[in-house]
């Protein structure tokens, strides 16, 4: 009996244990709090027309250059220019011995006062000729012979008279002027030096800076691209093609603006690249010749483009890229993208999103489909690619 009494106590203890241990998780995930969604950080995308920058490597080229040599010989008697100097196109540079020169032009001058007074005594005999001609009272011979003199002392005159400029031009050549205007380097004679007509060695070199030609290259395989993308209307192609200078490698930008002038219509074979040239404006003189530069093209304009910053795009195994989308209720969507390019920090999206759709950029480890989410406002920062003025002004991206 008492046996059965200690049995029965065991088994009514275990029961209320096991009852205790059964009811201990329902307390206490009753007892526990919600989980809050998930905080995100978004974006208000707004699709609008975005420029097309490229940046492409170049060399400056002077505008102008010219190398400065006699054209008659002579001693040197004047340098008439500072070296590292500007001049300007027809200001005399140097001054060689015009004595000889001078010499000459009075030698032609006395020809062509000789030829003009034979010129003028055989006219007048030639019209005596001609009234004793009338009266028989000379041949028709020697007619005929002073009508040939009045010819030959006419051929005479233009001769010397011909002389008499080359005389003079060849004086006024001995003073030597600018061809253009830019800036003059180190002469290369002094003072007394002899030079000669046409010289192989330059006097001094002048070079033309400003405007100031930068050349530029870029592979053919993006020209290909662009073109293709102008002719199946994705790009439309701007009338001017504006280009931003960068100076150095911290991208200090250069205070002028300039043109694309062409582009080449070849390819080079060695490189597989296309060369174009833009012009600038070169007042201060900062950019010389043979400066290794960038450029900013803009070659187009996306007219329905939206920019994303790259952190915020997701891509699958494939390496198809998506973006968290808040949808309404702010719960998570997944949208398709169709990206163009990389511009700065931002990825350049054609498709798959469209103006008031709320990217999210912060936070999408930890997010899915379906899931609500906490919208936090985006910081205020550099949402824009740091490129030209007229891609910062064309593209822009809305904090939430």
């Amino acid at each position: 009996m008492v046996l059965d009494s200690s049995r029965r106590f065991a088994a009514v203890f275990v029961l209320a244990l096991a009852s205790a241990f059964a009811l201990e998780p329902a307390i206490s995930s009753a007892q526990m709090p919600q989980k809050p969604p998930p905080p995100v950080s978004v974006i208000t995308v707004e699709v609008r027309p975005v420029p097309l920058v490229d940046i492409l490597p170049g060399r400056t080229v002077a505008y102008g250059r010219a190398e400065v040599r006699p054209q008659v010989a002579g001693l040197i008697q004047k340098r008439l220019f500072e070296e590292g100097s500007n001049v300007h196109a027809g200001q005399p540079l140097y001054r060689i011995d015009p004595d000889t020169y001078r010499a000459a032009v009075d030698v032609a001058q006395a020809d062509v006062a000789k030829s003009r007074a034979s010129y003028a005594s055989s006219q007048k005999k030639l019209e005596r000729y001609k009234s004793l001609l009338r009266t028989q009272a000379v041949s028709r011979q020697v007619y005929d012979d002073a009508v040939a003199a009045v010819a030959q002392d006419r051929a005479g005159l233009d001769a010397a008279q011909a002389h008499l400029e080359t005389a003079k031009i060849n004086l006024r050549r001995t003073t030597i002027t600018a061809p253009i205007t830019g800036l003059i380097g180190r002469s290369e004679v002094t003072e007394g030096g002899l030079v000669t007509a046409d010289q192989a060695t330059p006097l001094a070199t002048i070079t033309a800076l400003d405007p100031i030609y930068v050349d530029l290259t870029e592979s053919n395989t993006r020209v290909l691209d662009l073109r293709e993308k102008i002719a199946r209307g994705i790009v439309e192609k701007t009338p001017s093609v504006p280009v931003t200078l960068l100076l150095d490698s911290q991208g200090t930008v250069y205070a002028h603006k300039g043109i694309l002038q062409f582009s080449e219509a070849v390819v080079d074979p060695s490189t597989g690249t296309v060369g174009s040239r833009a012009v600038f404006p070169n007042p201060d003189h900062v950019l010389l010749p043979g400066m290794f530069v960038r450029a900013e093209v803009s070659r187009g304009v996306v007219p329905k483009g939206a920019l994303i910053p790259q952190k915020a795009v997701v891509r699958t195994p494939d390496g198809s890229p998506y973006v968290w989308v808040v949808g309404d209720g702010d719960t998570i969507a997944r949208r398709d993208v169709t990206i163009e390019r990389a511009i700065g920090e931002n990825w350049l999206v054609t498709g798959g999103v469209t103006s008031g759709d709320r990217v999210v950029v912060d936070g999408a480890m930890n997010v899915a489909v379906g899931a609500k989410v906490t919208v936090h406002d985006l910081a205020t920062k550099a949402l824009t690619p740091p490129t030209s003025e007229s891609a910062a002004a064309h593209s822009t991206l809305t904090p939430r």
